[in-house]
């Protein structure tokens, strides 16, 4: 998830460098949309471990 934040990340920087306003500000907005998910299932796995002593298990 976080490469997919990633990627429309630089997508919205290289759509800002030619101008594509539009292009740009949604690519930015589903960037941000997926970088807040990926902070809340860190922080949600880190006080699994901190609460279970264990690592929680993968899907």
């Amino acid at each position: 998830m976080l490469y997919w934040a990633l990627i429309f990340f630089i997508l919205a920087l290289i759509a800002g460098l030619f101008g594509f306003t539009g292009i740009a500000a949604a690519s930015a907005s589903i960037a941000q949309i997926l970088f807040f998910i990926f902070l809340a299932v860190f922080v949600i796995s880190l006080i699994a471990h901190l609460v279970t002593g264990r690592r929680p298990p993968l899907a």
